[in-house]
């Protein structure tokens, strides 16, 4: 299924990955993990072939099935039916079907005798391809994924970000794929959605490959664990599931530690020794041995693992601004005839914390795309109040631009710091060295969201309208999201999956849509938010 040999991974003059060879083989069902910025998301795309390594070679066999962190929709206008059909072919003949029953339905004669006959070829391609059990099979891995008929007959330009991300893991899913390669595919799920999957995974026989901070999916579906340790800039393979691989990564790093205590204190001796036989001339040879001795015991242990560094995150001390910074009044919007959203009123005062939940497509992005000024509303108004001063994160990173680079964008989000200044805020944001230069586009999603929150972080923002933050975050960044949220001092707008990130916000209001409803918050609503 995929063969891997001496493949060599870097981003730019770094190396991320020394030359690794594995094979993927059905029943293979592995998790690729590390840090973010390890690698992870760029050993896939490698893997997928939408990109080349430094050196080395993948063979690939059979059909494999690519969901990238950033969804991909193909044509806009496409239907999001016709999407995930499209998988295996079926989009083109049920769209035969259709037109030959209109022209059954509207001619006569030789003409309808033509229909007829392109309406049973079109008939016979779908039965070869899998009959109308395979529509019905597409229609219910999409029902389980969140996407009822009404989103399925929608084109994909309609759609939300998370609904055209399940859209493409729909397709995946039903393409009969034999090797997955899944980056983050939780991102944007619900709860029942997410424990459809992890079954479903469970029961796939092809090769699957998973990247997941989600370590509940990670401990229900995997049996072998691919780290890619950052500090080595190597692949350690596991095979083994994921509880029985912490427990040996644990064992693992005590062995590393008590090496590592006996060999340098075997080689401080043997340096002592040496120290003191070279001040006599005749013992100046063997005093030189011990040296090469004690490096030679060093230089042969394992590397033991550092501390994995985090980024120092923290927003930013907000702008003084008037007692209503920003205001929404009567906003509605629809995407042609799909009504989202309408009569929407909302105040966001200085300091005050408001959690926009709905299931999804009810409008949440689309919400603060246009709190934000990027989106414009079909009815209604935003207004800023004094001294208003808004930073929108973005959960597929809008606010980026992928052909710049790191630095560039960072520059732009800061115009009145100096060179020195904007490296300074880069490098604890880890971003350091060469880094600084990469294209955006190059870089993984939690590289994406740690650029998109150092820009936040210069901004002075005394609104941030935050769509999904801790997506794509490994757990220790996770943690510094959630420690920020809970000593930002000015307002903020939250739309979020993550329960964690809205009990570190402590909301004092809700808005649900589609219904426009603002209530207070209480624990109530905290039920809803991994649901929603």
């Amino acid at each position: 299924m995929l063969q891997v040999k001496d493949v060599e991974v870097r981003a730019g003059a770094r190396l991320l990955l020394s030359a690794v060879s594995f094979q993927v083989i059905g029943g293979d069902r592995i998790g690729l993990v590390g840090r973010n910025g390890a690698g992870k998301t760029t050993l896939t795309r490698i893997l997928a072939g939408d990109a080349l390594p430094v050196s080395g070679l993948v063979t690939r066999t059979g059909q494999l099935g690519y969901l990238p962190q950033d969804p991909r929709s193909g044509d806009p206008e496409q239907l999001a039916r016709d999407r995930i059909l499209g998988s295996r072919g079926l989009d083109h003949v049920m769209r035969r079907l259709r037109e030959a029953e209109v022209k059954m339905a509207e001619s006569e004669g030789d003409d309808r005798e033509q229909a007829m006959a392109a309406y049973t070829r079109a008939e016979n391609a779908l039965q070869a391809a899998g009959g109308y059990a395979a529509e019905a099979e597409a229609a219910r891995i999409s029902a389980n994924l969140g996407l009822p008929d009404r989103v399925l007959d929608q084109p994909v330009s309609t759609l939300s970000g998370g609904q055209r991300r399940r859209v493409e893991l729909a397709r995946i899913l039903f393409s009969d794929a034999e090797t997955l390669l899944l980056d983050e595919p939780t991102n944007h799920l619900d709860a029942d959605s997410i424990v459809w999957l992890r079954s479903y995974l469970q029961n796939f026989s092809g090769g699957l490959i998973i990247i997941s901070h989600d370590t509940e999916l990670l401990n229900a579906v995997i049996n072998k664990v691919f780290h890619l340790d950052a500090n080595r800039a190597e692949m350690d393979i596991y095979s083994m599931n994921w509880k029985r691989y912490l427990l040996q990564r644990e064992t693992d790093e005590k062995r590393r530690k008590r090496e590592r205590a006996n060999a340098e204190k075997k080689a401080g001796q043997l340096m002592m020794q040496a120290d003191k036989m070279r001040a006599k001339a005749t013992k100046a040879v063997a005093a030189q041995n011990m040296a090469k001795r004690a490096d030679r015991l060093l230089a042969g242990l394992e590397g033991e693992r550092q501390n994995d560094q985090v980024a120092k995150i923290r927003f930013p001390e907000p702008a003084p601004c008037g007692k209503t910074p920003l205001r929404a009044l009567d906003l509605s919007k629809a995407y042609g005839s799909l009504e989202v959203f309408t009569a929407v009123d909302l105040a966001i005062d200085k300091g005050s914390k408001v959690v926009i939940l709905g299931l999804n497509g009810a409008g949440k992005t689309t919400m603060l795309r246009i709190l934000a000024g990027i989106e414009d509303p079909d009815t209604g108004r935003r207004l800023l109040g004094h001294g208003a001063k808004l930073g929108y994160y973005a959960q597929e990173h809008e606010t980026l631009d992928v052909s710049r680079s790191v630095l560039e964008n960072m520059t732009s989000a800061s115009p009145d710091l100096n060179d020195t200044q904007v490296r300074k805020v880069l490098g604890s944001f880890l971003f350091s060295g060469d880094d600084v230069e990469k294209p955006a586009r190059v870089l993984s999603g939690g590289e994406k969201t740690r650029l998109a929150l150092a820009m936040l972080v210069v901004s002075a923002s005394n609104v941030l309208l935050l769509d999904e933050p801790t997506n794509n975050l490994d757990p220790a960044s996770r943690a510094e999201v959630l420690s920020a949220l809970r000593t930002y001092a000015g307002a903020v707008v939250l739309v979020t999956h993550d329960p964690g990130a809205v009990e570190a916000l402590e909301p004092d209001r809700v808005l649900v849509l589609p219904d426009g409803v603002e209530d207070l918050w209480g624990d109530d609503y905290s039920e809803l938010v991994s649901l929603a």
